[in-house]
């Protein structure tokens, strides 16, 4: 099996929230769940000062889906969303 390049898109559940804390308790999870530490982050302005934390990182396809990983991050303090944005097979 390849390797798949996953974006998932973070939102806090107020303008308020710490953003730095909760990029570094996913970044935690994504490196415990993929095993590895192949990723980018992005901060998204979505609206009246809300912003959304849209990680990337790249996991074996053999994981199969990373649903698990969503909820994970979804329960976490201060998370109100956490949805798998995009998948793509990794070429190269």
């Amino acid at each position: 099996m390849g390797k798949a390049v996953v974006t998932v898109k973070i939102m806090p559940d107020a303008v308020e929230a710490d953003l730095e804390a909760i990029q570094k308790d996913a970044l935690e999870k994504i490196a415990t769940f993929t095993g590895n530490d192949e990723t980018k982050v992005e901060i998204e302005p979505v609206a009246f000062g809300l912003k959304a934390i849209k990680i990337t990182f790249v996991m074996d396809e053999s994981q199969g889906s990373p649903e698990s990983l969503e909820k994970e991050i979804q329960n976490m303090d201060a998370v109100m969303s956490c949805e798998t944005v995009d998948v793509r097979r990794a070429i190269g």
